[in-house]
């Protein structure tokens, strides 16, 4: 495929993604540029590692720029924290060439992306019927073939006040 043919679908892809798979591509390209530091530290390329790296720091600084902490409560405030933390450990990439400073990183973030991942692969309609069971203070409703038998009990899930809107 050639370059231009490869830099329009990209853009395709990110035109018509939802916010929550915008939010996992985010993800997912600063594993991918953690990952770019890694092999060029092994390479020695300097040069590549700190812009993979600086990349990087960008992408996780517009994430935390973009938390809503009126909203976002408890969870907002430790993305924040989470965020600080991962940007001070990568300038241990570039000040001490060091990869392991990069594969916490990721540790810490591929978690959080594969969690974006599943609710980027969610209908719209599947999530509002969640977030509505969750402020009614019920249990979502399974998905088709997992439905519950009689000794499955589960607490329902506590009341949130964050509000996700289209």
């Amino acid at each position: 495929m050639n370059e231009h043919a490869a830099h329009t679908y990209k853009q395709q892809q990110v035109n018509t993604a939802s916010p929550a798979k915008m939010v996992f591509m985010l993800y997912e390209k600063i594993l991918s540029r953690l990952q770019e530091a890694q092999s060029a530290i092994e390479r020695k390329d300097i040069q590549a590692r700190c812009n993979a790296n600086s990349n990087a720091q960008e992408l996780i600084a517009h994430l935390s720029k973009t938390l809503d902490m009126d909203q976002g409560g408890e969870i907002a405030f430790n993305l924040e924290q989470l965020y600080s933390h991962c940007l001070i450990r990568l300038m241990d990439v570039d000040r001490h060439n060091d990869p392991q400073a990069a594969e916490e990183v990721i540790g810490l973030l591929r978690p959080i992306r594969d969690s974006w991942y599943v609710l980027s692969e969610k209908s719209e309609g599947e999530l509002r019927q969640a977030i509505m069971a969750v402020q009614q203070g019920r249990p979502a409703a399974q998905p088709t073939g997992e439905r519950k038998s009689a000794g499955d009990e589960t607490p329902a899930p506590a009341k949130s006040t964050l509000s996700i809107s289209a």
